[in-house]
């Protein structure tokens, strides 16, 4: 399996490969990013606060590589990649299946960007959540500061000719 940058801004129905346990298997599938809102209106949910809150169930987990905010990367400032922790529901009638990422409070490496900042699991954590192994509170909590690497990056086309 490969991780790949994770675009914040990423149109709601994107697909990307979650990992999940169905049953007693752990499988990998490919889904649209955004839930239908619990009120049943129009728009979709693509992030999920999760302080106060408990996932009993249909937790998942996004791999990813880096993730942008804007004209900025955050990386794993040892390189590896890492996993969102993630929800995802059944399809319904008029839903398809889909996933949301949950979000907590920005550590101190994101805070000067954003003050929320999606719940960041590194290896050693995917069973950890996946299995509900520990209370919600001992898991979905900002990072250490110092963890990510973060970089200014050109959201302008590059310029490949003179223009004469």
């Amino acid at each position: 399996m490969s991780a790949k940058v994770f675009q914040s801004d990423a149109p709601l129905d994107e697909r990307r490969v979650i990992i999940r346990r169905l049953h007693r298997d752990v499988e990998m599938v490919e889904l649209p990013w955004g839930l239908r809102a619990r009120d049943g209106g129009p728009g979709a949910v693509n992030v999920i606060r999760s302080e106060g809150r408990t996932f009993p169930t249909h937790r998942c987990l996004v791999p990813a590589s880096e993730f942008r905010h804007r004209s900025f990367s955050f990386s794993l400032v040892n390189g590896d990649w890492f996993y969102f922790a993630g929800i995802w529901r059944p399809a319904t009638p008029d839903w398809p299946e889909a996933y949301a990422i949950l979000t907590t409070e920005a550590n101190a490496d994101i805070a000067p960007f954003h003050d929320r900042q999606m719940v960041v699991l590194t290896r050693d954590q995917r069973m950890v959540w996946l299995d509900a192994l520990v209370p919600e509170d001992e898991i979905l909590r900002p990072p250490s500061a110092g963890t990510f690497r973060v970089r200014r990056h050109s959201t302008s086309p590059v310029q490949t000719k003179l223009a004469v």
